[in-house]
């Protein structure tokens, strides 16, 4: 924790200006005259001379205030230490789980690596079978402060710190009421937001006691793909079907589905589909001059942002038995609901008939074959026996729009407690607590079929009375009606409740924690003394996810996912020293030299060891050096372990043989052409191609490795921290300049897909074939040796790095008649990649980058600006996101270089005007992105595009302009 009587000087201050944007170096916090003992995130030493081991940034409650945020990640996204989260409400709405969640990422080294602290303690995951918090489960309104550690942490907190901590500081000691109610929606009235929230607190009347409690509401409403210019219609790259660079940001629109409600037949010479009226007529998915188009737009009904409904409650107390010992305890417990939605089921033969992908026109009895009265006469006739069995079939395609959208209602629940002791025997600090959370999630889906059901009522034989029944007696028995399939409308109610299947998922993550912490000092020494900690935590993570049997057995027509079950234990010992050497000597105002090792025992992984060493020089008061170097292990989790191979469909995927033709040159030619599916394909048609259902139905599995290891990250930071107190002009100025490297070796990833695609064709590791499966033969307008799966499997890599600078700078003073607060956060990546598997060549050629590319930009900025006279009040933040390149595997195949091919910039505008009416209630209006800056435009078909969006929704703002208004008191 900061020195108490330093953050409430800046409490202060920050009352005083509406929002001071300070950045409090670690250094600048030692300078205070009247520092008592403080521990600091990276540190668990309480000593005079605690200051934080590596670079760190704070967030304030009122840097918090001044966003309008409703959920933390929406402003730890505005840090250009952060990286584009796996999960927000922007980019999760075809997630089969978790959807909603909001993450955090350090560095982009994955957000596994990024832990999450609350109040210096580790926080139950929101995500089962995973460590990343859900930043929806923290009450933004009970937060002091946020604590940005980007550093390797492992030594001082364990597992899962190798890209650095985020410790979330609540509010304590509050006494009083703090209401904070606002409303707010987009330019294009939506993205409505709601929130409430109620903090209080009170003591005892002999200060002993506190308790404090927070209660809130928030609800942020849904915005869909059909109502953004751009995303209205579905759309995709050229590229993808030409196969040239040049054609990367030429949209093809419309580029509907080829599956659409009234249904495509494919009969022995072509195909056909109904109009409204149920007249046979000629496909076309996309129209012609002469057609109109009778494909689907699947845009019509996705989503840009998911709606969001969060309930929270929280609270903390402490008791002072006496002057020297007291308890604590913390809760929280917080409900979110959120729902999905996108296109209605995209149904096909072979989903249906997976061995043939053909369906039987009709029915043998007695050696003759009667025609299911529901099959049209205009198909019978057009059909032949096409699979042996004597029957005439054919195969189709139809959008389910009569089951209704696909999508999912998710019910998330998290409870924590969190209680224990502290104090101080004989001048040594002491901490026993322990720890209680678990997550719980229920989820609702619609818009399945149960694919046995669809198959019983798909083959039908006339029941003698003019209608038609199911052929299987069985089946009859237990409520089959037949399916009628051919044109708009057409299934009735009786067999769409025949068919249909909803769908469920239970999940569960359940966090157990008890530890002590001891730390004082030991002796003295000439330039101060000796400070020590040590302590031990046991641990135990546990997490399941459990389908419903359809789902598991892949009998909904959806993605097979089975049930995943597994728990962990760890037990882990650490100690850290700080030793001052030089203190008020010529050029050696200050020079320190810390440690820390945590040795930890884990019933999966076996034996792990972390340290970190630290020098820390001030030549004078104005001027220190800092440097650290770390080793962080972090053990794989519950997924990466356990979790068994799991459908998923991928998107922004391009095959390498795209194009190929016999004669192309180049070894990603001749790899093609090496396989014999795309032979044939060739040789069909005289250059390899593909259907446009092929390039929308690539499928693929994931799936875990019980054989995995523990990574290892090797972190490197020297900075530097000018704080000029010397000098009366720039007293209240602070600049940081710090660079890291990290490198993480047998780091745990998942195989990239497009980077498997290009190592197979023409990159000379033949080994990533195995993660591919191409069609082997022609079924419906697919064509032989398209892709149908590509695997991802994880595993331990050949390495993880990133290297880079980040610059800070803050002041805060009285300019004209009100008072100017000023911060700037910069952050340049200079190098970023992995090497997906152990024993791939680790050459530069071989690496798959990510520093620079879309979601990772080497130039991030952020810029604070408040100024705040009398009751009046205005600030502004400015986030700059550089030009970005794309993915430099999926270049590749065009035979570019890396960084050959970018995004332009983007700079969004955030402000806040407040209004004292007076001293207890303040009334505030907020404009995020007041410019309306468009994201840049990332085609479906391209790698980094998020479904729907037509960019990268994680990365890039895909709203737009929005307002809100709210009014706080104080009571």
């Amino acid at each position: 924790m900061l020195n108490e009587t330093v953050l409430a000087r800046s409490v202060r201050l920050i009352c005083a200006g509406s929002i001071v944007l300070t950045m409090h170096s670690a250094f600048a916090q030692t300078q205070e005259e009247n520092v008592t003992r403080v521990q600091v995130t990276g540190s668990r030493l309480t000593s005079p001379n605690a200051v934080s081991p590596s670079p760190l940034q704070i967030l304030t409650s009122a840097d918090i205030a001044a966003s309008g945020a409703t959920n933390l990640q929406e402003l730890l996204l505005k840090n250009p230490t952060l990286g584009t989260p796996t999960i927000s409400r922007t980019n999760s709405n075809f997630q089969t789980a978790s959807v909603g969640v909001a993450t955090v990422d350090l560095r982009n080294l994955g957000t596994s690596r990024t832990l999450v602290l609350v109040n210096g303690r580790r926080f139950v995951s929101g995500i089962p079978g995973e460590s990343a918090v859900d930043m929806n489960t923290i009450p933004t309104d009970f937060i002091e402060r946020v604590e940005l550690l980007t550093g390797g942490a492992s030594a001082a907190y364990g597992s899962d710190a190798v890209a650095g901590v985020v410790n979330i500081i609540l509010k304590r000691n509050f006494n009083g009421v703090l209401v904070d109610a606002s409303l707010g929606q987009s330019d294009h009235h939506d993205d409505s937001k709601k929130k409430l929230a109620i903090t209080f607190g009170t003591s005892s009347a002999d200060g002993a006691s506190n308790v404090m409690g927070h209660f809130g509401y928030s609800k942020q409403g849904a915005v869909y793909s059909r109502d953004r210019n751009g995303t209205d219609v579905d759309n995709q790259s050229k590229a993808a079907i030409t196969g040239k660079a040049a054609d990367i940001f030429t949209p093809i629109s419309p580029f509907y589905s080829s599956i659409s409600p009234q249904g495509r037949f494919f009969h022995d010479t072509g195909d056909f589909t109904y109009d409204k009226a149920g007249n046979v007529i000629p496909w076309s998915t996309n129209g012609t001059a002469a057609l109109a188009a009778t494909g689907f737009n699947r845009n019509a009904f996705r989503t840009i942002a998911v709606p969001t409904e969060r309930f929270l409650f929280a609270t903390n107390g402490t008791h002072a038995f006496d002057e020297n010992h007291s308890a604590f305890f913390e809760g929280t417990y917080s409900s979110t609901k959120v729902t999905s939605r996108i296109e209605p089921f995209a149904l096909q033969a072979g989903d249906i008939f997976p061995d043939t992908g053909q369906v039987p026109a009709g029915t043998l009895v007695n050696g003759v074959v009667v025609r299911n009265p529901l099959v049209p006469q205009y198909l019978y006739d057009r059909i032949t026996d096409n699979d042996g069995d004597g029957i005439p079939d054919y195969s189709f395609t139809r959008r389910l729009s009569e089951v209704g959208t696909r999508g999912s209602t998710a019910e998330r629940d998290t409870f924590r407690l969190a209680t224990g002791l502290k104090g101080t025997i004989m001048d040594w600090n002491y901490e026993a607590f322990v720890s209680y959370g678990k997550t719980k999630e229920a989820q609702n889906s619609s818009g399945q079929v149960n694919v046995q059901n669809f198959r019983n009522a798909l083959l039908g034989t006339p029941d003698g009375a003019g209608g038609v029944q199911c052929s299987d007696a069985i089946a009859r028995q237990q409520g089959c009606v037949p399916i009628n399939i051919f044109g708009y409308n057409t299934i009735s109610p009786e067999a769409l409740k025949y068919v249909t299947a909803p769908g469920s998922l239970i999940t569960s993550t359940t966090q157990k924690i008890a530890g002590g912490n001891l730390s004082g000092e030991l002796f003295q020494l000439p330039a101060g003394k000796v400070g020590l900690s040590g302590g031990f935590e046991w641990r135990q993570e546990e997490s399941s996810s459990i389908p419903d049997p359809l789902t598991q057995a892949g009998l909904n027509a959806g993605n097979a996912t089975p049930p995943t079950y597994g728990k962990f234990n760890v037990k882990e010992a650490y100690l850290e020293t700080l030793v001052p050497l030089l203190k008020d000597k010529f050029l050696a105002k200050q020079l320190d030299f810390r440690a820390a090792y945590r040795v930890g025992d884990y019933s999966t992984v076996g034996h792990t060891n972390s340290w970190n060493m630290g020098l820390e020089w001030a030549p004078t008061s104005d001027v220190k050096f800092r440097a650290t170097r770390s080793i962080s292990t972090r053990a794989p989790n519950i997924n990466e372990l356990y979790s068994p191979p799991s459908q998923d469909f991928p998107s922004g995927l391009t095959d390498p043989c795209l194009g190929v033709t016999a004669g192309t040159p180049g070894a990603t030619a001749d790899a093609c052409r090496a396989n014999p599916y795309v032979l044939a394909n060739i040789q069909a048609n005289g250059t390899f191609k593909q259907s446009q259902s092929d390039l929308q139905g690539i499928s693929g599995y994931n799936r875990g490795n019980p054989d995995l290891k523990a990574e290892q990250g090797r972190s490197t930071t020297v900075g530097v921290v000018l704080t000029p107190r010397s000098i009366p002009m720039l007293s209240k100025f602070t600049f940081t300049a710090d660079y890291f490297d990290i490198k993480i070796s047998d780091a745990i990833v998942s195989t990239p897909r497009q980077y498997a695609l290009s190592q197979c064709y023409g990159g000379g590791n033949p080994a990533f074939c195995s993660f591919i499966t191409r069609r082997a033969a022609t079924s419906g307008d697919n064509n032989v040796g398209a892709l149908t799966y590509i695997d991802s499997a994880v595993s331990n890599s050949g390495g993880l790095a990133t290297e880079g600078v980040d610059l800070t700078a803050s002041w805060v003073d009285m300019v004209g008649p009100g008072r100017l607060s000023a911060k700037i956060q910069y952050t340049y990546v200079k190098e970023g990649y992995v090497i997906p598997l152990k024993d791939a060549d680790k050459s530069k050629e071989k690496r798959d980058l990510f520093a620079g590319e879309i979601g990772a930009a080497k130039n991030k900025a952020n810029l604070n600006l408040a100024y705040k006279w009398g009751t009046f009040g205005i600030s502004s933040t400015t986030t700059f996101i550089g030009s970005s390149a794309l993915d430099d595997q999926y270049l590749a195949q065009f035979k570019l270089p890396a960084d050959s091919i970018k995004v332009g910039s983007r700079t969004y505008q955030d402000f806040q005007l407040t209004f004292d009416v007076k001293k207890q209630v303040q009334l505030y209006l907020g404009i995020d992105n007041a410019f309306d800056t468009s994201a840049p435009m990332i085609l479906s078909g391209v790698t980094g595009n998020s479904t729907g969006t037509n960019t990268n929704a994680g990365t890039y703002d895909p709203i737009g302009r929005r307002y809100y208004v709210g009014v706080r008191v104080t009571m």
